[in-house]
């Protein structure tokens, strides 16, 4: 499908997706940041929900302003994709041990290393600018800086919620490692104090909400949250590729005698900001729940625990800022598929695939999340579809 247009206050909002699909307060949300005066453009995903702060599954233009509840707490989230030489025939009937192998190798949920991990001890990991990435620690906010020690450790950790790392294969059985995760508990940090300095500024007291404040141009907030906001988003491209190198390793030592090549690999953030050009303006674009989608542009649209994932190739559709969906997205809330699903249908919904199937993690059951084929269909003019993939081992956080 096209667009369909609904009015906004400053602007025309964009929508990839059937306005009555989406909930209420969704659309609330929307609005209200089509109210802001710094605001150029607003483009909105065929994934969109109601999300804290903002909408997820948002493209928001500003000139000379950005929102960090806008951008979330997880800084710089994102998705990591690698095919191998592998084919499913490689593949053991029982893939319980190779499993077991990536969560001794990756920690999960609020798990971290018990030392922070070498890059130079890793096989092909490049290690150029790692030392420069680590020396500008000291030029963040103060009220973090002794969080180096933790950020240290987490990184290269995978985290809780929707996170997850996965091997899959696509239809003509070639054998894919596919990861997403963020910034961790530093990312988040770093986010919820920013926000705390933007909600107490004077030009915020009249928004219609006040998770909408913004930092403005040419003032010493925005420099420092930018400056943080950057590194956060650095962080996160490392933590993603210090898990994928750890995954490798892993793939390599149980598929000895395959002796796995990998091709390069297609990262992408879905939470963060990017300072980019539309209509002869430079402009901030944040990208909440959502990929850059320039034109030849890789991204990755991964769907449920169940139900696959899509690799794509962007279109470079300016009217959606180039971009495209991050995902399927929820269609409905973490306690809601709590109380609908249980055990046994989480069991049946992931059927033939190595993973957790207890209550732990059956907010994250394939029935919570829209169905992913009609989200890549909504945006067909945004993005072209590269590979479909179908987990076969998802180890969640």
């Amino acid at each position: 499908m096209s667009y369909v247009e609904m009015p906004g206050a400053k602007v025309t909002i964009r929508m990839w997706t059937d306005p009555a699909s989406v909930d209420e307060g969704a659309l609330q949300q929307l609005r209200n940041v089509a109210t802001l005066p710094w605001i150029k453009g607003l483009a909105v995903m065929p994934d969109v929900h109601y999300g804290k702060g903002a909408t997820v599954g948002s493209v928001i233009a500003m000139r000379g302003a950005v929102c960090p509840a806008a951008v979330g707490v997880d800084i710089g989230c994102g998705m990591s994709a690698v095919k191998t030489s592998l084919t499913a025939n490689d593949l053991p009937g029982d893939l319980s041990r190779l499993r077991s192998k990536i969560e001794q190798a990756i920690p999960v949920g609020r798990g971290m290393h018990d030392d922070p991990v070498d890059p130079g001890q890793l096989h092909g990991f490049a290690v150029g600018g790692w030392d420069g990435f680590w020396g500008q620690f000291d030029g963040v906010a103060e009220a973090v800086k002794f969080r180096r020690d933790r950020a240290g450790k987490q990184i290269g950790t995978l985290g809780s919620g929707n996170h997850f790392v996965e091997v899959c294969t696509d239809s003509i059985g070639s054998v894919w490692l596919m990861l997403h995760s963020g910034s961790r508990n530093i990312g988040k940090e770093l986010a919820d104090h920013h926000i705390g300095i933007a909600q107490k500024l004077p030009h915020n007291q009249d928004l219609v909400d006040r998770d909408l404040a913004v930092f403005v141009a040419d003032t010493p907030q925005m420099a420092a949250y930018r400056n943080d906001l950057f590194w956060a988003q650095e962080y996160a491209k490392y933590n993603r590729s210090i898990m994928m190198a750890l995954l490798k390793d892993v793939v390599r030592r149980e598929f000895k005698k395959a002796k796995p090549t990998f091709e390069p690999e297609i990262s992408a953030h879905h939470n963060y900001v990017a300072e980019e050009r539309y209509d002869g303006m430079d402009l901030l674009v944040t990208r909440k729940g959502a990929i850059r989608a320039g034109s030849g542009e890789y991204g990755i649209i991964p769907g449920s625990m169940g139900t696959g994932s899509y690799i794509v190739k962007g279109l470079g559709n300016e009217k959606a800022f180039n971009s495209a969906s991050h995902g399927a997205g929820r269609r409905m809330s973490r306690t809601a598929a709590k109380r609908r699903f249980s055990t046994k249908d989480l069991e049946e919904q992931t059927r033939g695939v190595e993973c957790r199937k207890d209550s732990g993690v059956v907010d994250e059951i394939p029935g919570a999340y829209k169905p992913i084929e009609q989200v890549i269909d909504q945006q067909r003019d945004l993005v072209q579809v590269v590979a479909k993939l179908k987990q076969v081992v998802c180890v969640k956080g």
